[in-house]
């Protein structure tokens, strides 16, 4: 067992194999440790996040190493979930070649296998399936695609898995099905729960979309908007176990200090604004705040009226608020006193890009309803820090590991050293950087947590920051993790902007 670091209160628990991962998380269920906010099951490891006020140590991880194990688990017998798939994924033919038999023998032992859900992970309904036949045992894609399509059928590392939702992922692509493996309509959610047994079939079956709401016709109305716009809050903590990442704003305090200056409560739904130029008009009279990222605030008119954007401001209907690109930071808020009508899902109205959950995007054409919760006094909003611009450069703390050991000493070297670039391939999911790449070693990683902020080295070398809607599981090495504080700054980083990494320890292992 051992113990990786991956931020003052999270490490990785390393074992020997699946059934003692398991072992110690039922062991850690029983226990009941009152420090413990959540545990992220994997196929090697644990990543355990202890609740505010307490910190990964020496004498915690003895006491996590001490624990005695869990009463065995009550067998439950139940029939086998059936997945209907239709073997037509990119990389069937690959995968074929990988086990030395034809596409058609391949299909055949997919459908052969019983498959049984070891754990969830990665987005929500994600089930990380394990069989008895070792052909199965399949190496990532040397690079990850940007994007897989739900409903994909693939396999890497001895596990096989379903794509809820559309997202990125470096597995191996062998067919898709039509049946929803995540649906909030559904009690659980989650189609595929651990311990369930799964058996795939060949066939193709239509299952009926969910229905939407429908959309409002009157509120706050969309013009135009060079990004979409999502709605957040402060997200959904405590649920990663089952797939679900936290989310909400990635500036917090620019959404806090939104919602002080309109009055509401610091944890209310706002909009999340990303560059610009953005417009918007509204249908009835309101009262609105901006904080964080925003360049010149006008209402059109002749002439326009500037606005201050330390108060809050009145916005009558048919106006329109006009927002230019800033000349700092990525994300800017804007807080309507009373709040927006927008559904909560899991207990937040955050929106979740790459899991899909929470309210659509706004785009162009779209209406967003206007709430009535109770409002209270307004305040002005204190001077904000600076927020960083193309071409600055910006110190980030990071803590090594958990998996800094996989790296050789130089190449850790050149990656505390080097100034890395923020690409245009940015995001809520993360940050792709460039640079010189990194060396490291091509063996595969089984599957493990990852934290917010995680810098994950995919072969090509070059590091990928995971940001607010990160997957919660990667099979790529992480080689630091940034510290908790460093967040908000990252979430502001536009394209252009430079990265400095600094660790304050060299990385070395938690010793009980």
């Amino acid at each position: 067992m051992r113990f990786l670091p991956v931020a003052p209160d999270c490490t990785l628990i390393e074992l020997p194999d699946l059934a003692a991962t398991l072992a110690l998380f039922d062991a850690l269920e029983a226990a009941a440790l009152p420090e413990v906010a959540e545990v992220i099951p994997a196929a090697r490891t644990l990543m355990l996040r202890l609740r505010p006020g307490f910190q990964v140590d020496a004498a915690l991880a003895a006491r996590l190493r001490a624990l005695p194990p869990a009463p065995a688990r009550a067998t439950e017998t139940r029939a086998a979930t059936e997945i209907p798939v239709t073997y037509d994924g990119a990389d069937l033919e690959d995968v074929a070649r990988l086990m030395q038999l034809s596409p058609a023998e391949v299909v055949a032992a997919h459908q052969t296998a019983e498959w049984q859900v070891a754990f969830c992970g990665f987005a929500p309904g994600f089930a990380y399936l394990t069989c008895d036949d070792p052909r199965f045992d399949l190496p990532r894609r040397a690079s990850p695609r940007a994007r897989i399509p739900a409903g994909s059928v693939a396999l890497a590392g001895r596990f096989g898995g379903v794509y809820p939702q559309a997202s990125p992922g470096g597995w191996q692509l062998i067919g898709t099905t039509n049946l929803p493996m995540w649906d909030v309509a559904r009690d659980p959610p989650a189609l595929l729960q651990p311990g369930g047994t799964v058996r795939f079939v060949a066939r193709h079956a239509i299952y009926p979309a969910a229905e939407l709401p429908p959309k409002p016709l009157q509120g706050l109305r969309i013009l135009s908007t060079a990004f979409p716009i999502t709605v957040q809050d402060t997200g959904r903590p405590g649920r990663a176990a089952q797939g679900v990442a936290r989310s909400g704003a990635m500036d917090p305090g620019a959404l806090r200090r939104a919602n002080r200056m309109a009055g509401n409560p610091p944890k209310a739904a706002a909009l999340e604004l990303t560059l610009g130029p953005i417009r918007l008009t509204v249908d009835q009279p309101v009262e609105l705040a901006l904080a964080g990222a925003i360049g010149t605030a006008v209402i059109e008119g002749s002439p326009a009226t500037v606005i201050d954007i330390r108060r809050p401001f009145a916005l009558d209907a048919g106006e329109v608020l006009a927002l230019t690109p800033p000349a700092a930071g990525m994300r800017g808020y804007l807080a309507r006193r009373g709040g927006f009508v927008a559904p909560r899902i899991l207990g937040s109205a955050a929106r979740d890009t790459l899991a899909a959950l929470g309210p659509e995007a706004l785009v162009a054409g779209d209406v967003i309803g206007l709430d009535t919760q109770p409002a209270g006094p307004v305040t002005e909003s204190p001077p904000t820090d600076s927020l960083p611009a193309p071409g600055d450069v910006v110190t980030l703390p990071v803590t090594l590991g958990p998996r800094t050991d996989w790296f050789p000493a130089d190449q850790v070297a050149l990656f505390l050293s080097q100034t890395w670039e923020v690409t245009p391939e940015a995001s809520r999911t993360g940050l792709r950087l460039g640079g010189q790449a990194l060396s490291r070693p091509l063996r595969e990683l089984p599957s493990e947590g990852t934290a917010p902020g995680a810098i994950q080295i995919p072969h090509s070398g070059l590091p990928v920051l995971f940001l607010a809607d990160h997957p919660l599981t990667g099979g790529y090495p992480v080689i630091a993790t940034l510290l908790p504080e460093a967040l908000t700054l990252a979430g502001q980083l536009p394209p252009g902007a430079r990265i400095r990494f600094a660790a304050a320890h060299p990385f070395a292992e938690i010793a009980p």
